[in-house]
């Protein structure tokens, strides 16, 4: 069957579709023992032999599919330049997965890791608009001005983000405690938001990715989603909005 070679690689559990195009850019695949620096050369994937830094991959014949509670202090990727601790790190398994997305060092909560690139590549892609469910501690009381501000959308690095559900959920010590639904992934997007408003984030922790929950998981623990949940992850992303 002829297929994309980032379709392939990311099946293959390498990494999401997108990184797998920085893998090719980057010169790190082979084909048949060429490397290949293009994006959206198609391959026989019966036939041809693909290597990721000199090593063969083939596509798994099973996925696995894991929720982290995940606590602070480590970065979300497989692995760090500076030698941080990484949420890999915290997973035990001989399988090699990757996180679904992305929270910062500081942030914890709901974090998925699987081998499947499909999936990978349909939750984070943004015309999927997956919800993503955050509680959020604040330094101070929140103006409703800035609440609003927050909840129509505000312009990040030149270009607008997406409305989002916004509410103060309670004061804690003289702070507001928001939950925040957004259906987009922009880098530090809550945090930044908060920061363009004059307020500092003390806590972010994100309690739903669609409709996987933490369920009583606790900070740094792991297990695989069940079968239930796996099928209502899937759901979520059958119909492009």
């Amino acid at each position: 069957m002829i297929v994309r070679l980032n379709k392939y690689l990311a099946s293959a559990g390498v990494a999401a579709r997108r990184k797998c195009d920085d893998l090719i850019k980057a010169g790190r695949i082979k084909v048949n023992d060429e490397v290949i620096r293009q994006v959206g050369v198609r391959i026989d994937d019966q036939n041809d032999v693909v290597m990721f830094d000199n090593i063969i991959v083939s596509r798994e014949k099973e996925f696995i599919y894991i929720l982290l509670n995940k606590p602070k202090g480590f970065v979300t990727t497989v692995k760090d330049e500076f030698k941080r601790n990484t949420v890999i790190d915290l997973i035990p398994v001989e399988e090699r997965i990757f996180p679904v997305g992305r929270l910062d060092y500081e942030s914890t909560g709901v974090l998925i890791l699987t081998n499947d690139g499909e999936l990978n590549n349909r939750l984070i892609h943004p015309r999927y608009k997956i919800e993503k469910t955050y509680h959020v501690l604040l330094d101070r009381h929140i103006r409703p001005v800035d609440l609003y501000q927050v909840q129509r959308g505000m312009e990040l690095d030149g270009e607008k983000t997406l409305p989002c559900k916004a509410s103060e959920i309670r004061i804690v010590d003289n702070c507001s405690l928001l939950e925040i639904i957004i259906r987009e992934g922009k880098n530090r997007q809550i945090r930044r938001m908060a920061e363009k408003l004059n307020y500092k984030v003390q806590e972010l922790d994100r309690i739903a990715f669609g409709p996987i929950t933490l369920a009583g998981l606790r900070r740094g623990d792991w297990r695989y989603l069940n079968d239930s949940e796996l099928e209502s992850l899937k759901l979520s992303t059958a119909n492009q909005v």
